[in-house]
């Protein structure tokens, strides 16, 4: 399975997934990070950009998103990418809660493309 997430240069969760530089592709094997690519981000709004289709193609099948708007996530959805909301902190760290089911959806979305999620404290999205 492959996991992606938006992250800065320094591979902490990008607090708003349209606007992001990278993203990292976790490949996981048996519950265990076997590589991690690191994807330029396509200019542009992440709901308007090809990056689902190009991740898509990679074989991602989860998003692990910090802010992220509904346009995105039914773009993603539509890709066959569930999205995972509300997460923070580092990308592999996060990853690893993922696999071990510590980690769950915030239920919370950005409403406009000027909104910025609040940093939370901690590694996961909520328990």
């Amino acid at each position: 399975m492959k996991i992606a997430v938006p992250v800065t240069e320094f591979n902490q969760v990008d607090n708003h997934f349209g606007h992001c530089n990278f993203y990292n592709v976790f490949s996981v094997t048996g519950g265990i990070v076997t590589d991690i690519k690191r994807v330029p981000s396509p200019q542009g709004c992440g709901c308007k950009s090809n990056i689902a289709e190009l991740l898509a193609a990679d074989g991602v099948k989860v998003m692990l998103a910090g802010g992220i708007g509904n346009g995105a996530i039914n773009v993603l959805n539509n890709s066959g990418i569930a999205v995972i909301r509300g997460c923070s902190g580092d990308s592999l760290e996060l990853v690893n809660l993922y696999n071990s089911g510590d980690l769950t959806d915030s239920g919370e979305s950005c409403h406009h493309h000027d909104h910025h999620q609040a940093e939370e404290s901690g590694h996961q999205c909520s328990h």
